[in-house]
């Protein structure tokens, strides 16, 4: 489980809360000028009401403040609520997670003790999330129950909760879940609806890839299956495309669009030395909601966490080396806004979804552009503003920012004397 992704306890897998950025005014409204230029919705931008769901469930989206489908959205949800299998590659903040919920939640008949949608990710962190936006989705589906089951939770709390609470949806990690189907407490032979958040991260690993075939095997020949990634490699595609069916695949800007509207990249040229006192000058200059800084070890996030409370900022840290429960309880507090700034390695760069978050710092360079891309998604959530800043101190860091400015085709300038708060600010 190496990696985790601090998704927890999310409210908004579709990345949008940032309304004031998007909507005019009903549900059914017409996209206006101004939405239109953010990239993401365009021309066919009527409401969510035009992909004919259940009524339960368009009230749950109104209830969510969501207004229009973003582009995602309106190119996979009507062909997924028909069952066709999907891929579907579209950069992070863009509410991939709602085409498949809302598409199962649309679909799905539930039946007692039978299990008819499985959603597999490579972290717990972002189970809990899916779990989380499944529950907020089904609000007035009151017969529907969806339960997450991953591991360092006692699987007998899982076996018994399998038998005597059966979920018609299960979301969870493969280890676990292959756990559970291989014991016979999860039958699988109901299901209908296959899905893979991050594919990528779970079948480029072999041991994963593995587990999820293992797991794949168990379920019937005839379902839907439907995989979601930021990144898909060219490498990869041909792997996903294994398991399915004449997909339909949905590739939302190609990699060279995959950066992000809206955000403003800046790096800074300095020695290790000059960290710590460059990272105080900038956290005392800048507007700021809230701040993600990545670095790049445990020992670092604790250490510059404990420096920066030093030096009275309000932050906290998240890293691989805490209980799950003791970074689900940071997560939530970072969530809630009771600290600013948050310390964390990149167990928090894919799919943390936090909408006060406007600054992401990289006090130690990622190791590749993908985990650039992934970092400074953070900010700048589903078009709305944001301001990325990189810490440049050796060659082999030069060498990273080039890379990103090469694929994704980005111009990335040095940090200014003075920066223009009105760039990286929601008005």
């Amino acid at each position: 489980m190496g990696e985790t992704r601090d998704n927890e306890y999310e409210e908004e897998l579709l990345d949008y809360e940032e309304e004031e950025e998007k909507a005019p005014d009903s549900v059914g409204a017409k996209v206006n000028g101004e939405a239109g230029k953010k990239g993401y919705v365009g021309i066919h931008s009527s409401g969510f009401r035009d992909f004919l769901l259940k009524p339960e469930l368009l009230r749950a989206i109104v209830d969510s403040g969501f207004e229009h489908p973003s582009e995602v959205q309106h190119e996979c949800i009507p062909q997924a609520i028909l069952g066709m299998d999907v891929i579907c590659q579209a950069k992070s903040g863009m509410g991939k997670t709602a085409v498949f919920v809302l598409s199962t939640l649309q679909q799905i008949d539930p039946v007692a003790g039978q299990v008819s949608a499985l959603v597999l990710c490579h972290t717990r962190e972002l189970a809990y999330q899916i779990c989380h936006e499944f529950e907020r989705f089904s609000t007035y589906l009151p017969d529907l129950k969806v339960a997450v089951f991953y591991g360092g939770v006692n699987i007998k709390i899982h076996k018994d909760l399998l038998k005597n609470e059966c979920p018609h949806i299960v979301v969870g990690t493969p280890g676990r879940i292959l756990a559970l189907s291989r014991d016979k407490d999860l039958s699988l032979k109901n299901v209908r609806h296959f899905i893979l958040d991050e594919c990528d991260k779970m079948l480029e690993s072999l041991d994963m890839r593995r587990d999820v075939q293992e797991i794949f095997k168990m379920t019937p020949h005839d379902k839907q299956v439907m995989m979601f990634s930021a990144t898909l490699s060219k490498e990869i595609r041909p792997v996903c495309k294994k398991f399915m069916q004449d997909p339909m695949e949905i590739y939302v800007d190609d990699e060279a669009k995959l950066t992000l509207h809206g955000l403003v990249q800046h790096y800074i040229k300095l020695s290790e030395m000059e960290k710590n006192r460059k990272l105080n000058d900038l956290l005392d200059a800048l507007d700021f909601n809230q701040v993600v800084i990545f670095v790049k070890s445990v020992s670092r996030a604790a250490e510059l966490d404990k420096l920066l409370v030093e030096c009275n900022f309000p932050s906290i840290c998240i890293h691989s080396g805490m209980s799950q429960e003791e970074r689900l309880t940071r997560y939530k507090g970072f969530k809630e806004g009771h600290k600013r700034i948050l310390v964390a390695t990149d167990l928090v760069g894919r799919g943390i979804d936090i909408e006060r978050v406007n600054i992401v710092i990289n006090y130690d360079m990622p190791d590749s552009a993908d985990t650039y891309l992934h970092r400074v998604g953070r900010a700048g959530r589903f078009g709305t503003k944001g301001l990325a800043i990189t810490f440049v101190s050796s060659a082999a860091d030069s060498d990273v920012l080039n890379n990103v400015q090469e694929r994704f085709e980005v111009d990335i300038k040095e940090l200014p004397e003075q920066i223009d708060t009105s760039t990286y600010m929601p008005s």
